[in-house]
């Protein structure tokens, strides 16, 4: 391709709108445009290189048994209704109605078109095991898209999904995804880890998310070096430590004027946070049953935790099986009778009937003797108070969040956080799906069985964004040569004597010859055609970031070559004419092979 005719252009200043070096690279560089909100056109040298990545996708998926299809966009809701997950998901869910009226969703994921695929196909357990993916388009209605590729609205997924008779071969799927995940992140240059999630609107009984390390990441990740232990921050455990056992004291009522942050009140007293209960209170947006005329309700949840851990409200959101939260305000805290900054459940209606809300405690406090808690009175708190004695749950549960220093759940070092950008995730659906929606075979002794699923995502556009983020120096980006748009980006120097009469120059000439060979020889080329400076040339090479730069001038042809150039390194030589093409290509293959050499077996 001739950048004279390139569908695209560089941009020299940084746009407002982008936040992150990816996002700024990728505009500045020409491969994307925003159209609207977490909605963005992929240029030529975009599309090129999501080419590719399609390309490592369908041969790492084919490569474990994959079989492609292609799957609508358009799904009619009563599929999603079948699951329940069209009352339980919220806003983020792309629904509206056809010009009969009926319920139609833009497709978020396709479990459930893969189900009804299933119910219709599948019968025997003859015809199991079954592994099919495809690649298309997304919509989710993400509140707050950001940071460019790396958070949008509307993507590109390759989403694979295994059938199985049983458990052991959901596991055996499981497992190669695991490990073809690494293979398919290795190819595209990008360094992962894989961290156990949260099953979220999925469902299932285990997941897995790929991240990649970051700054710029807005999940948190709980990791242990010792033992390699590694969680999202949303699902982490800890070992959690127990204060001393201590005889159990009557309450008793203290003033405490002005403490109503933990903070406050514990030097007030002059104890530890530890001895204190936190309250936290929130209101739960709780999915409708699914039931003909039910609607979505709003529940108060009295949270309380040791006063010197913090909730975990995806964990929360398990427990009492909440759509979101949002924090409540000071007038829903005095409608249940409690009091905020001193607010506690002792002394408020127990659980059941006539309670009008939930209470969450950690499974640690229940095992905390005498801690201070709120009174439900302005300036007040209470001295000792024990859990089951002076207040009832609805539930105990591991509601806490994980953090720097806890220690390891499994081999009791201290635990880190750093910051990461989730590219892809696997699920055990288990009969998740199949059981709501009848998808049954008959096993071998003539059993009807629930089939056994899995589910498997990569975004395609977040991962061209991460390895643009991982990808890049203070220049430009600097692509992996598996994914790069191009191989070689050539440039053309002519003479300011010269820029009327191109086609005579000696430069040029050798230029057009070369642009031939390379793609002769199967080696991709932007060249670099245009009349512009040195400088704007050299700048822009940079900016788009491909792996090999061949610069062709009146000054390199004289001294016996073309200048060549790794795009990675600083080094620059001059390689003879006659063995340019032979050069680049052993470049290429010796890139390739960096690569490839990365791709090793991950334990599981």
């Amino acid at each position: 391709m001739r950048i004279s005719q390139l569908f695209s252009q560089t941009l020299r200043e940084v746009p407002a709108e982008a936040e992150i070096p990816s996002h700024q690279l990728l505009l500045r560089a020409g491969f994307i445009r925003q159209l609207a909100a977490g909605i963005f056109t992929s240029l030529p040298l975009a599309r090129r290189s999501q080419a590719k990545i399609e390309a490592i996708l369908r041969q790492e998926m084919d490569a474990i048994g994959g079989q492609e299809l292609s799957m609508p966009v358009i799904h009619p809701a009563d599929l999603w209704k079948e699951t329940g997950r069209w009352y339980t998901i919220d806003a983020e869910m792309g629904r509206f109605k056809d010009r009969a009226g009926r319920d139609l969703v833009l497709a978020m994921t396709h479990e459930e078109v893969v189900a009804d695929l299933v119910r219709k196909d599948i019968r025997s357990y003859r015809q199991l095991p079954q592994l099919i993916y495809h690649i298309q388009t997304k919509f989710r209605d993400d509140p707050r898209p950001r940071a460019g590729l790396i958070r949008t609205r509307e993507f590109t997924m390759k989403d694979s999904y295994s059938l199985d008779a049983d458990w052991e071969g959901l596991d055996r799927q499981y497992r190669a995804h695991y490990q073809a995940y690494f293979n398919i992140f290795h190819r595209c240059g990008l360094d992962v880890i894989a961290v156990a999630s949260d099953t979220g609107m999925m469902g299932g009984s285990l997941a897995h998310e790929y991240m990649v390390l970051t700054p710029f990441g807005e999940d948190t990740l709980i990791l242990c070096d010792a033992c390699g232990y590694a969680a999202n921050r949303q699902v982490a455990r800890f070992q959690k430590q127990a204060l001393p056992s201590e005889t159990i004291l009557g309450l008793e009522k203290v003033a405490t004027p002005g403490c109503k942050s933990i903070e406050s009140l514990a030097s007030f007293l002059h104890i530890s946070q530890a001895k204190t209960a936190k309250a936290v209170f929130l209101i739960a947006e709780m999915p409708a049953t699914g039931e003909k005329g039910s609607q979505d309700q709003e529940k108060f949840i009295f949270a309380i935790v040791r006063g010197d851990m913090e909730v975990n409200e995806t964990k929360l959101a398990n427990v009492v099986q909440a759509r979101s939260f949002r924090p409540a305000t000071e007038d829903e805290i005095r409608a249940v009778g409690a009091e905020a900054g001193y607010a506690s459940p002792v002394g408020l209606a127990g659980p059941g009937v006539g309670r009008s809300f939930l209470v969450v405690v950690d499974d640690l406090i229940p095992q905390s003797a005498n801690l201070v808690a709120g009174a439900n009175e302005a300036g007040y708190h209470l001295l000792n108070v024990n859990y089951d004695r002076d207040y009832q749950a609805d539930f105990v549960a591991d509601i806490t969040s994980a953090g720097e220093g806890n220690a390891c759940p499994t081999c009791g070092a201290g635990l880190h956080s750093v910051r990461g950008v989730e590219v892809g995730n696997i699920f055990k659906l288990g009969a998740r799906y199949s059981e709501s929606m009848g998808c049954k075979f008959l096993d071998k002794d003539g059993q009807v069985k629930p089939i056994i699923m899995g589910s498997y995502g990569i975004g395609l556009g977040r991962l061209l964004g991460c390895v643009a983020e991982e990808h890049h120096d203070e220049h430009g980006l600097v692509w992996p040569v598996t994914v790069a748009p191009y191989h070689v980006h050539l440039i053309l120097l002519v003479g300011r004597s010269q820029r009327s009469e191109i086609q005579s120059s000696n430069p040029t000439q050798t230029a057009e010859d070369l642009y031939i060979c390379l793609q002769k020889a199967g080696i991709e080329v932007l060249f670099d055609d245009r009349l512009e400076s040195p400088g704007i040339k050299f700048n822009d090479a940079d900016l788009i970031g491909l792996p090999i730069r061949l610069t062709v001038g009146e000054r390199s042809l004289q001294q016996g070559g073309i200048e060549f150039k790794r795009r990675d390194q600083s080094e620059r030589r001059l390689v003879a004419v006659e063995e340019i093409v032979e050069h680049v290509s052993q470049e290429i293959d010796a890139m390739l092979k960096e690569i490839t050499n990365k791709m090793v077996e991950v334990d599981f």
